[in-house]
């Protein structure tokens, strides 16, 4: 006889929409580990933007339908498949990718997207590593060639990825600018490696950047909402500097022209498209990160399973961010 097929509580989602997609199920069946797959008991999952752009359908990946929705999940190896020698029953991992989906008691993952979680890290702060510092390293380091001495302006500084950013360029060597809408964001933007603050709901916050950086310019903007600040991002930006798009909700009118003058780059970042050995890389720089202390994930708003829908809400409609957003279970 068959022994019962064991299940979980997992989000579906049968259609995509808005929130109320977001489907809680409690009699999802829990997947086994195949060759070089591990199976994780998830104590915390990121709740990342992107997350919400897969789910209304608009996104360029299409999970086919049903799915469950995330990848950053932190927990314990709950059973390893064939072939899977770097972890064991037991160990606290987190991840950069799942298979079977994030928003669950337990995922399963392919060996490679997983790594140890240090022991000063709690499972929390192990949910919000993934996308955002992933994403930060890809943007900074990788992209904008980012180098020690150099201005860099995190445009959007207060959720997971802009601290990420703060913290990765103030270890880098670079002196660091970033924005927030609350003053708390400021507040965790300043805590984070940025030397200086700024509020962007203010409407003369660009001549006071300016004012504050000279004649110069900033040599790297790391953008989190392109649609609403590629522009001014364009009259900061130094000769030969480079613009880097992490995020954008909409469409923005520029003015070429500027790019032209100052002979400066705009590129895009998607976390999606590094390569493994990209992730390999850095994955070893963020672990270093780890061990000497500036990887340090700020925990914001934390929800139960049950509550997926009002988060997917407020990641996007929020009131200004203010460290990373976490699922509980």
């Amino acid at each position: 006889v068959m022994a019962a097929q064991k299940l979980m509580r997992a989000v579906r989602v049968f259609q995509f929409g808005g929130p109320e997609v977001l489907k809680l199920q409690s009699d999802v069946a829990i997947p086994s580990p195949k060759d070089f797959e591990v199976l994780i008991k998830v104590h915390a999952c990121g709740v990342n933007p992107v997350e919400t752009y897969i789910r209304s359908g608009t996104y360029s990946r299409k999970p086919v339908l049903p799915y469950t929705p995330g990848s950053d999940v932190a927990g314990v190896i709950e059973a390893v498949g064939d072939n899977v020698s770097a972890f064991k029953k037991g160990d606290r991992v987190f991840t950069t990718a799942t298979i079977s989906g994030g928003y669950a008691e337990y995922a399963l993952a392919a060996d490679h997207t997983v790594y140890k979680l240090p022991e000063k890290l709690d499972f929390k702060q192990g949910a919000a590593i993934g996308i955002p510092y992933f994403s930060a390293y890809r943007a900074l380091i990788h992209s904008a060639r980012a180098k020690a001495g150099e201005t860099v302006l995190v445009h959007g500084a207060s959720g997971g990825v802009g601290i990420a950013v703060c913290q990765i360029a103030r270890a880098y060597g670079l002196k660091v600018l970033g924005t927030a809408s609350t003053e708390e964001g400021q507040k965790i933007v300043l805590q984070n490696g940025a030397h200086e603050v700024f509020n962007h709901r203010e409407v003369n916050y660009i001549d006071k950047i300016k004012k504050s950086v000279g004649e110069k310019g900033i040599d790297v903007i790391i953008e989190m909402l392109a649609n609403v600040n590629l522009d001014k991002d364009l009259s900061l930006v130094s000769r030969g500097g480079r613009i880097i798009i992490v995020g954008s909700r909409g469409t923005v009118e520029i003015n070429p022209r500027d790019i032209l003058v100052k002979e400066c780059s705009v590129m895009g970042v998607t976390f999606f498209s590094s390569t493994k050995e990209e992730f390999r890389q850095f994955a070893a720089a963020l672990q270093a990160g780890m061990e000497i202390g500036w990887l340090k994930p700020v925990i914001g708003p934390q929800y139960p399973l049950e509550k997926v829908a009002q988060a997917h809400e407020n990641i996007i409609h929020g009131s200004g961010a203010a460290g990373k957003m976490i699922l509980l279970l």
